[in-house]
């Protein structure tokens, strides 16, 4: 008997599907932090904070896309004194950080909606069409596929 190359995985809670959850959260990352600053600007430390009780992502993960941020264009920076300490750098978006907010929530609706419907979330609006509609080209936006396959006579 020949043995499998890969090796087996389980997909126990914790294991397996963590390292998947981290991708996740650090592909949208990006798109979070310019959701923050649309609604005010904002200081590192409370950016953090604010990522890390709604998605639970770390402190340390955000300096250094604020820093890649500022260097794209997508934000600026300024300086607040601060009551209890030194001034804080605070981050406002700019306007190629708005229109890049815009493009990316506009990607990320349809790349979700287009997993959800992968996935057979019943609110997904591909997940299950009505009995009576009929989907054509024109009503969903793709091209009918077509699969062409070879078959060959195979000699014993």
């Amino acid at each position: 008997m020949r043995e499998s190359r890969c090796p087996k995985r389980t997909f126990q809670t914790g294991k397996a599907v963590e390292p998947n959850l981290v991708q996740f959260k650090k592909g949208v990352l990006e798109l979070c932090v310019l959701a923050l600053l649309a609604r005010t600007d904002s200081y590192g430390y409370d950016i953090a904070s604010r990522l890390s009780d709604a998605i639970d992502m770390g402190e340390g993960t955000i300096y250094p896309l604020m820093r890649r941020m500022q260097k794209d264009g997508l934000v600026s920076t300024y300086f607040v004194e601060s009551p209890s300490g030194p001034p804080r750098k605070y981050y406002a978006l700019t306007e190629t950080g708005q229109r890049n907010l815009e493009a990316q929530k506009t990607a990320w609706v349809s790349f979700t909606q287009a997993v959800s419907a992968i996935l057979g979330a019943p609110d997904a609006p591909d997940a299950k069409p009505a009995a009576d509609s009929k989907k054509t080209p024109e009503t969903t936006g793709h091209s009918p596929l077509t699969v062409q396959k070879t078959l060959r006579n195979i000699q014993p």
